[in-house]
């Protein structure tokens, strides 16, 4: 668990607190933050779990450092049945959540921005089951405008 000043800490040194750094903001106002750890063999790890009768995700945003290929854990310590829908390049990952059930993903993030994943299973979304992943870097080269270059905060 995080406190609130670890968490507005945590979210000013990752640049998630202001416009123009990794354009989140304080878009979900509830919830811990976690970073994705990078094994081994390159690709990045992390685990989120529903809590009983909390209705969210936790933590509601992961953080990966780069782009890449993610494997995701997902714990349901809910008494209540959960989805998770997933985002991935090619095609979206849902996975079913029985309750205390847990699974996994392998998704494919390859650039930078944020991700939504959320449990539209009944109401689940509209009660506060969303969350985000959030890839940090810039657009490559091939990607970017062809304008001037911009001020940059």
């Amino acid at each position: 668990m995080t406190s609130i000043q670890e968490r507005t800490d945590l979210l000013n040194k990752i640049g998630l607190d202001a416009q123009n750094k990794a354009s989140l903001g304080a878009v979900l106002g509830t919830g811990n933050i976690g970073q994705a750890t990078e094994g081994p063999d390159g690709r990045l790890h992390a685990t989120v779990r529903i809590n009983p009768d909390e209705l969210t995700w936790d933590p509601s945003i992961v953080v990966m450092p780069h782009e890449g290929d993610l494997e995701l854990e997902l714990i349901n310590d809910d008494r209540n049945t959960h989805c998770a829908l997933l985002p991935s390049n090619g095609d979206r990952k849902f996975i079913w959540l029985v309750n205390h059930s847990r699974g996994r993903a392998t998704l494919n993030l390859d650039g930078p921005g944020y991700y939504w994943f959320s449990s539209p299973t009944g109401n689940d979304e509209g009660r506060g089951l969303t969350g985000a992943i959030v890839v940090l870097g810039d657009a490559p080269p091939e990607a970017r405008l062809d304008r001037p270059p911009q001020p940059r905060p």
